[in-house]
């Protein structure tokens, strides 16, 4: 890649929507929270404490609402947005954007429906299992027909500086984003893409500046934790977790000073959340991530950070996770 193509896929662009929406995803609505930042006349964002996300059905005719006729939105959601490039190779997918529209019909009528067993698997019907107990990764790697589990991990999921993402079709285990996935496409994305206003999915439709440059709804894949890094939060340290509300709460004064420095307000609520750590109920790290997530989103949108994705055709099956910064193909 040339100086020049480099230079300009790093470019810091600074983006205004008039509202930035992340959610924190999971199978379960109880624990799928949705932080906002909305952009006042004075030019600054106000974000609010984080709320449900509600019904699916309407989630973003209600966001086109809420930012107003001919207005930009961008809405983040914590759940894989792509493919493993091999595998689609396998399945002979090659943009997964238009794919959204097959899967769970004629050939994919299974594709969502988890594998009970090893036998179970196939390109066609790859997550695994359907429940836990004498499941092993290495199943999928020998059902997928793939050399090793690094094919089955997006680019996007292996970054330098903090441990792999979990692969997409496992189901199984805390760090298993497979359920959030199958429930993302499938009653989230796949019926919006088949609207009569389809939201446009970055990067699969074009760089970040160009589609939110136009009004309408736009969509991109986040990760908190990876956001724990750019805002260097205690809370990514060793033997932190963002399951105790005290950890939770010890990043209080990193997360106001962020918004401090930047064109960012909390509101007193939020404020007021951030202190207590969001609480002591089981929802508080969902509730945490939303808002950490949001103010990832707003770093790339500022233009503290760029928006990472690499120059290459991976990223039209792969997709890529906002502001993480892409790296040489392993």
């Amino acid at each position: 890649m040339s100086d020049k193509s480099h230079d300009h896929r790093d470019a810091r662009i600074v983006m205004h929507p008039k509202l930035v929406t992340h959610a924190d995803w999971s199978k379960n609505p109880k624990k799928r929270w949705c932080a906002f930042a909305v952009l006042r006349s004075d030019g600054l964002y106000q974000v609010d404490a984080p709320k449900p996300v509600g019904d699916l059905t309407t989630y973003f005719g209600r966001l086109l609402e809420r930012a107003g006729a001919d207005a930009a939105v961008l809405s983040g959601f914590d759940f894989p947005i792509g493919l493993p490039a091999r595998y689609a190779d396998q399945a002979g997918l090659s943009d997964f954007r238009n794919a959204l529209s097959s899967l769970g019909h004629g050939r994919w009528q299974d594709f969502y429906k988890p594998a009970p067993s090893q036998s179970d698997i196939s390109v066609a019907r790859p997550f695994y299992p359907r429940r836990p107990g004498g499941a092993k990764r290495q199943n999928l790697v020998d059902a997928l027909g793939v050399p090793s589990l690094n094919e089955l991990y997006r680019r996007c999921d292996r970054s330098a500086g903090r441990n792999p993402a979990e692969v997409v079709f496992w189901l199984v285990g805390a760090k298993q984003v497979g359920k959030a996935a199958i429930t993302g496409w499938k009653d989230l994305l796949a019926p919006a893409m088949a609207s009569s206003s389809p939201p446009k999915i970055w990067p699969f439709d074009g760089r970040l500046s160009e589609l939110l440059g136009r009004p309408g709804m736009v969509v991109a894949e986040t990760y908190p934790a990876e956001v724990y890094r750019h805002l260097d939060l205690a809370i990514r340290g060793g033997g932190k977790s963002k399951r105790r509300q005290s950890d939770r709460a010890a990043d209080a004064n990193s997360l106001q000073a962020w918004a401090c420095v930047n064109p960012v307000r909390l509101t007193c609520r939020l404020r007021a959340e951030i202190v207590d750590g969001f609480g002591a109920g089981k929802d508080g790290e969902d509730r945490f991530d939303a808002v950490v997530g949001l103010l990832g989103m707003l770093d790339v949108v500022l233009g503290n950070r760029p928006s990472g994705e690499p120059e290459d055709d991976t990223t039209q099956i792969e997709g890529w996770i906002l502001g993480q910064h892409s790296t040489t193909r392993t």
